[in-house]
């Protein structure tokens, strides 16, 4: 529901509220809640190799084997990204990462990154009800509840 979608989009599934209404290409990608996909940014789907993609696993702390020709982006909820941001085959984003630069991007952007810093969480929710105020509705007590948890979880793990 309230989706915006436009330019090329391929194999793709975009959860609620999320938004790639632009030219660029979007193939084989699952796009999070509450997302933003920069004007003219695109996506690779497959490597000129046309061998098997690997893809970052947050359990083991590195890239794994996908038996996969074709992954495209797997964006957390609450990311967004900057125009004509240019992502490589199979890229992992993580939940709340606002994405930008003209240098290349790692193949995984860790939560809650903020280019290539840490995102503040007092940031963080600010620009979330920004957007959500944007679709018409309020960013609620139990999301910032369960945003402060993650971002306290994750952070802890990395220490």
């Amino acid at each position: 529901p309230t989706c915006v979608a436009g330019g090329e989009i391929k194999n793709t599934i975009m959860m609620a509220n999320s938004n790639k209404a632009h030219d660029g290409y979007l193939g084989d990608s699952v796009i999070g809640e509450w997302c933003n996909i920069g004007a003219g940014s695109s996506n690779s789907n497959i490597k000129n190799t046309a061998g098997d993609v690997k893809v970052w696993c947050e359990e083991n702390q590195e890239y794994v084997l996908s038996d996969m020709k074709k992954a495209g982006i797997l964006m957390g909820d609450f990311s967004r990204c900057a125009i004509n941001t240019a992502f490589n085959t199979g890229t992992v984003i993580g939940t709340c990462c606002n994405i930008f630069g003209n240098d290349n991007l790692p193949k995984h952007l860790p939560s809650f990154s903020w280019g290539k810093e840490n995102y503040i969480l007092e940031k963080i929710l600010i620009d979330i009800g920004r957007w959500m105020q944007m679709k018409k509705t309020v960013l609620t007590s139990p999301t910032i509840e369960m945003l402060i948890y993650l971002h306290q979880h994750i952070k802890s793990n990395k220490e």
